[in-house]
């Protein structure tokens, strides 16, 4: 891990063991992933104490119906005064896909996450608008999980 990026996760730790459930450090991005009850603190510390004022991203995966935990969400930080970058990510299962929102700390969450709302059926707990962006509002199901179907549902069968 690159000695710029040690420091977050170390301030981190100082700040509150419990946020770290893990730390990847790959082809010098490092990935931190968080329990979900602490998201919403730990972005707003990272924001407030260490200058991550930008959210880049924020996208949601299903690593399949077999997997468990099935769902992760991934926060993709930016600083525009260090240009330092951070992924957080935060694993959930099938049986309970809620994060508490983070657009309080950023408002550009907002879009990004009625997009993994939309298309992975993430549910973002105190999301000012939480609706469908991309497909239509009467669309079945959620188009990127892996146990969607190809042609989507058929309304009747071929039988």
């Amino acid at each position: 891990m690159t000695e710029k990026l040690r420091v977050y996760v170390d301030a981190l730790k100082a700040e509150n063991e419990g946020w770290l459930t893990d730390v990847k450090d790959a082809l010098g991005e490092v990935t931190i992933t968080t329990p979900r009850e602490t998201i919403v603190d730990m972005c707003s510390f990272l924001k407030k104490e260490h200058g991550f004022d930008m959210l880049a991203d924020l996208c949601g995966c299903d690593r399949g119906p077999e997997e468990d935990p099935r769902f992760e969400v991934n926060y993709h930080l930016f600083s525009t005064t260090h240009h330092n970058r951070l992924r957080l990510k935060v694993l959930l299962s099938d049986d309970d896909p809620h994060v508490e929102s983070v657009t309080t700390v950023w408002r550009t969450a907002d879009w990004h996450e009625r997009e993994t709302y939309d298309l992975v059926g993430v549910i973002f707990d105190g999301h000012p608008d939480l609706r469908r962006i991309l497909l239509p509002s009467d669309f079945d199901g959620h188009a990127l999980r892996k146990d969607y179907p190809l042609r989507g549902y058929e309304p009747y069968s071929m039988n």
